[in-house]
């Protein structure tokens, strides 16, 4: 059984991906990333957002570009599916579920 915690990652990791697949061109930076999750309930540091975008891009549901101060994240084309529930990848939360 997953914890909490786990549950709560899972799920920041999927509004990452649906916030870039609401974004002219799927991409945004690090920093507005980490403000626009703040809107949806997740309050967490830059820092935080920098750490899950690389996990994301390990798993190639985003590519990153270091711009130096920030990231720039762009979803993948399986990132997109993963943002609209058409794949199922472990460590990300399923939409609706």
């Amino acid at each position: 059984m997953k914890t909490f915690a786990e549950r709560l990652l899972e799920d920041r990791r999927l509004v990452l991906l649906r916030i870039l697949s609401e974004q002219l061109g799927y991409k945004a930076n690090s920093s507005v990333l980490a403000v626009a999750m703040d809107s949806f309930g997740h309050s967490v540091s830059r820092d935080h957002v920098r750490t899950q975008l690389a996990w994301l891009a390990e798993q190639d549901l985003v590519r990153l570009d270091d711009l130096g101060p920030v990231l720039l994240a762009t979803l993948s084309e399986r990132g997109h599916d993963v943002a609209q529930g058409r794949v199922v990848v472990p460590g990300v939360a399923r939409p609706g579920a």
